[in-house]
């Protein structure tokens, strides 16, 4: 692990000879002849005579029917006046006996062919210089390249820098399981291996061997990263941090054999850890897929297995992986003996939400009015990478207003703009504005009434993003089972802005397109896949999986008949219809309270809990069921 091979900014050789030649032959030209400097004009015959008769011309140069000229002082002899020392004519072609008589008395100097100082090697040298300029140029950006590439792969120090792709030296992380806040599970998992990689000796002593690999997987943003630098950390040990794209080269086996490097390097230095990220890039499913074939990817998979089950002597040497796609990982990596340990990182709860933003808030002037419960409720399905760019934005809207605090305000802002963009100035005309307002009420008023829906947050009618509008709800408690009840109330909320519009305007816009998306998935993963439909009972009839990479099916053949889905579809139908009918119910029973709604939030455009409330007064549960459950789920 040099740090000395990096390529010298140093010019090609042929460079300096270009630019020498070509000062040299310059210099040789403006000193021995100053007074190519003139300009020449070429002037007729007749004027050239008069200039013989005037005494003015000292010297002629004859190339045939040409004549060059040189004059003894500035004349006049440009076709706009212009003055100069030299010019140029022709001879008439049936010659002219009287001129050399007539220039031997007037004492011109007369030359043929060339004129003094002038040579034959300098006209081919000035004939030769584009060509040299040119071939200089090819040299130098074939030099070039070398040292890029070609270079690279030219000398033995070139070769390791480019086959080696730990030619960055390897780091110990000053990150610790203590910066990593939540995924207690996950840390849990990973903590024993300090314990091993400090005294790997105590567990050969009783057969234990350490696990070949541990692969990381989870959603984006989740810490997987993190937990592996925290790991290396605590342990103490070497680091080498490499993404699996950097093995994948256009040259046929250099990612096996950078593998190769990486491996050796790593046992060298062992206790060590080395860190794969995203290695799904090269470790999808062999031998399928468009055209299938031995290509260079399918090397260095194998080149990894064959390194993971590989390690002679058993060194301490523990290989993590990341990635948010192990469906598609080859069989191989997954089985003992390769990736024999799989820690799966969630999304955070809502506890470890609150402790990621005292972390990520830890070196942050806050306000004394912040709640990061409130806010921690606020972002449900947030990635701790989620919640450090809302801290960001927060810091950054307070910094914009000059505040000296974060203020909870500034995390509400924050969180409408990671959730649905920032606050767009659009000119809504008052019917538009009216619709708006009558839709946005009708989510409100479903989400008020219905006893398992989603805590009221905030409804707003400024447009954020693509929305024009929003009502936003905080599960208090978050759920990990979707009971049908529940659904059925969200599908109410989703399908009760649509139904306001029905009932109190009597036509229908398109502002219900994702609430009608969004209910139509549910309603059908209820019915496909969740059997809650009486119809259909407890059958799988979902659709095909869905590969966005390639190296599974496809396309995989539909498992039920076309009946099936006929029935499938006439069920979701239904239970959005129900969903529709239940939501123009409350609405009918509830219309002053709704009316109430739709005319503050035209005046305020914003309306929190507490104003909702107000608009709506004593809360009246409905419910299908015997008993209302007291809790809200997301």
């Amino acid at each position: 692990m040099n740090d000395n091979h990096q390529p010298k900014n140093q010019f090609s050789p042929w460079i300096i000879y270009v630019v020498s030649a070509s000062i040299f032959i310059i210099l040789y030209s403006v000193i021995l002849r100053p007074a190519a400097l003139d300009p020449i004009y070429r002037i007729p015959y007749s004027e050239f005579k008069a200039l013989i008769n005037e005494n003015l011309i000292t010297e002629i140069v004859l190339r045939g029917e040409i004549v060059d000229g040189k004059l003894e002082h500035l004349v006049a002899i440009g076709p706009k006046g212009e003055e100069s020392r030299r010019f140029k004519t022709r001879v008439p072609s049936f010659g002219d006996d009287a001129l050399l008589p007539e220039l031997e008395e007037k004492g011109v100097l007369v030359w043929v062919g060339e004129e003094p100082g002038e040579s034959l090697w300098l006209g081919f040298i000035l004939g030769l210089l584009p060509w040299l300029i040119f071939l200089g140029i090819l040299v130098w950006l074939f030099q070039r390249t070398g040292r890029n590439l070609g270079g690279r792969l030219g000398g033995s120090d070139g070769i390791k820098d480019f086959l080696d792709p730990t030619s960055k030296k390897a780091t110990i992380p000053d990150v610790t399981f203590a910066d990593v806040a939540g995924q207690e599970n996950a840390k849990r998992e990973v903590m024993e291996l300090v314990e091993y990689l400090k005294n790997p000796d105590k567990f050969r002593r009783l057969g234990a061997e350490i696990p070949k690999g541990i692969l990381l997987m989870g959603s984006p943003g989740t810490g997987k990263t993190l937990l592996a630098k925290a790991l290396a950390g605590e342990a103490v040990v070497p680091f080498y941090s490499i993404s699996a794209s950097e093995f994948i080269e256009i040259y046929v086996g250099v990612g096996a054999s950078r593998v190769r490097h990486l491996f050796d390097t790593a046992k060298k230095s062992a206790p060590s850890i080395i860190f794969i990220d995203e290695l799904d890039s090269v470790g999808r499913t062999r031998g399928a897929g468009i055209g299938g074939g031995h290509d260079e990817r399918e090397q260095t998979l194998n080149q990894i297995l064959a390194e993971l089950d590989g390690f002679s002597g058993r060194e301490a040497v523990l290989v993590l992986a990341a990635t948010n796609r192990p469906d598609v990982l080859d069989a191989a990596l997954l089985r003992p003996g390769r990736f024999d340990r799989h820690v799966t990182l969630d999304l955070p709860d809502r506890k470890d939400r609150v402790a990621i933003l005292k972390v990520h808030t830890k070196n942050t002037p806050i306000d004394e009015s912040v709640d990061l419960d409130t806010v921690s409720a606020g972002t449900s399905g947030f990635s701790g990478a989620d919640l450090k760019n809302l801290v960001n934005e927060a810091a950054i809207l307070a910094a914009r207003r000059n505040e000296n605090n974060i203020s909870m305000q500034d995390f509400e802002e924050s969180r409408d703009k990671v959730l649905m963009g920032a606050e767009r100035t659009l000119v809504i005309q008052p019917e538009e504005k009216h619709r708006l307002a009558v839709h946005e009420a009708g989510h409100t008023i479903m989400a008020y009434y219905l006893p398992l829906a989603d805590a009221l947050y905030k409804v707003s009618i400024i447009p954020r993003g693509r929305a024009l509008g929003a009502t936003e709800q905080l599960p208090e408690h978050e759920r990990q089972t979707l009971p049908e009840d529940y659904l059925n109330d969200r599908l109410t909320v989703m399908l009760g802005g649509r139904a306001a519009e029905k009932a109190l305007l009597g036509t229908l816009s398109s502002g219900a397109d994702n609430d009608i998306q969004q209910a139509t998935q549910i309603a059908r993963a209820m019915v496909s896949r969740w059997g809650m439909s009486d119809d259909i009972g407890p059958v799988d009839l979902r659709d095909s999986e869905e590969h966005p990479f390639l190296g599974r099916e496809m396309a995989q053949p539909r498992h039920y008949s076309e009946h099936s889905a006929e029935v499938v579809d006439e069920a979701v139908r239904q239970i959005l219809i129900n969903a529709e009918k239940r939501a123009i119910e409350i609405i009918t029973k509830h219309r002053p309270q709704l009316d109430n709604l739709i005319s503050a939030l035209e005046k305020r455009e914003t309306l929190h809990k507490t104003d909702i409330e107000k608009c709506l007064g004593p809360r009246e549960l409905h419910s299908d069921n015997k008993k209302i459950a007291t809790l809200n789920f997301k």
